[in-house]
C-alpha cells in the first residue's frame, strides 16, 4: 500500500493564551505524517503533547506557523467537513450512563447523519464493521458504564472507526490499562494504520512498546521542537531515562 503524506506541520508554535498573555509551549515544529503509519509522540509530562494533539485536531488554535491536513490547511475546514477527515480519541474516561456499546459506536456516524439523526441501514453496518474489527461485536448489548478500562478503550476506537475518517489522533491510549492491555491495543491501533492505509497518532509513555509496535516516532521537549526517527535509532539514557535519537 502506497504510503501519502497526510499531515504537514510547517514552522508550528503551539500554546495557549492565559489571561493577558502567550503561553508559548513548543515551536519550531517542522514535520510529516503519513498514511498506513503509526506514528508516536514521546515527551515527558509537560513537555507539550497533549496541547500538540489538540492543536493537531483544531481544539486549539496555532499561535503560528502552518498546519497541512490532506493536502488542505487545517483552518480552512468547517468543523462538520473536519469531523469527517479526523477521528479523536481523548485520554479523559467518560462517564455515560445507560448507553449500551452499539450506541455509543454509532455515534461516530454522526457527522453523516447529525448528533440526533437516526442510523440509516449503511450507517448499521459501518458500526458492525467497527465493532468486528477491534474485536468488541460481543460486547453490543453490554452499557458501557459496566466496561472494564479496556474495554471501554477498544469501544472508543471502534466509534473513531466508525467515524470513517482516514485519520486518527489518541491521546495516551493506554493510560489507565494494565501491561497486556497496553500490548494488546498497541498492536491493534498498528493493525489497522498498516491494513486500512489510515494515518494513526498518538502520544504515549509506553517506550518499551514503542520500540516494538511504531513505524515512526516523535520526541518533543519542553518549549522545543520536535525530532522524528524511527524506533530502531531511539537511543535510552539508562542512568537518566532520557531518549534521542542517535
Amino acid at each position: 500500500m502506497k504510503r501519502e503524506e497526510t499531515i504537514k506541520l510547517d514552522s508550528l508554535a503551539i500554546g495557549y493564551t492565559a489571561k493577558h498573555s502567550v503561553k508559548v509551549v513548543a515551536e519550531g515544529i517542522t514535520a510529516t505524517i503519513r498514511s498506513g503509519e503509526m506514528t508516536c509522540l514521546l515527551g515527558v509530562n509537560g513537555a507539550g503533547k497533549s496541547t500538540l494533539l489538540r492543536t493537531l485536531s483544531g481544539f486549539l488554535p496555532p499561535l503560528s506557523g502552518k498546519i497541512d491536513i490532506m493536502g488542505k490547511p487545517l483552518k480552512s475546514y468547517r468543523e462538520t467537513d473536519l469531523a469527517k477527515v479526523i477521528g479523536v480519541v481523548l485520554t479523559e474516561k467518560n462517564n455515560l450512563q445507560n448507553m449500551t456499546v452499539e450506541e455509543l459506536v454509532g455515534i461516530g456516524r454522526s457527522p453523516y447523519t447529525g448528533f440526533w439523526g437516526r442510523l440509516r441501514a449503511e450507517d448499521r453496518t459501518k458500526v458492525e464493521e467497527s465493532m468486528s474489527k477491534v474485536g468488541i461485536t460481543d460486547l453490543r448489548d453490554r452499557l458501557v458504564q459496566t466496561l472494564s478500562d479496556g474495554e471501554r478503550q477498544k469501544v472508543m476506537i471502534a466509534k473513531a472507526l466508525a467515524q470513517e475518517t482516514p485519520i486518527i489522533f489518541l491521546d495516551e491510549p493506554t493510560a489507565f490499562l494494565d501491561y497486556p492491555s497496553k500490548v494488546e491495543i498497541l498492536n491493534l491501533l498498528h493493525r489497522l494504520s498498516s491494513e486500512s492505509g489510515k494515518t494513526i497518532f498518538l502520544s504515549t509513555h509506553d517506550l518499551e512498546l514503542v520500540l516494538r509496535v511504531a513505524d515512526r516516532v516523535w520526541l518533543m521537549k519542553k518549549e522545543a521542537g520536535v525530532q522524528t526517527g524511527s524506533p530502531e535509532n531511539l537511543i535510552v539514557d539508562p542512568a537518566t531515562g532520557r531518549f534521542y535519537f542517535k
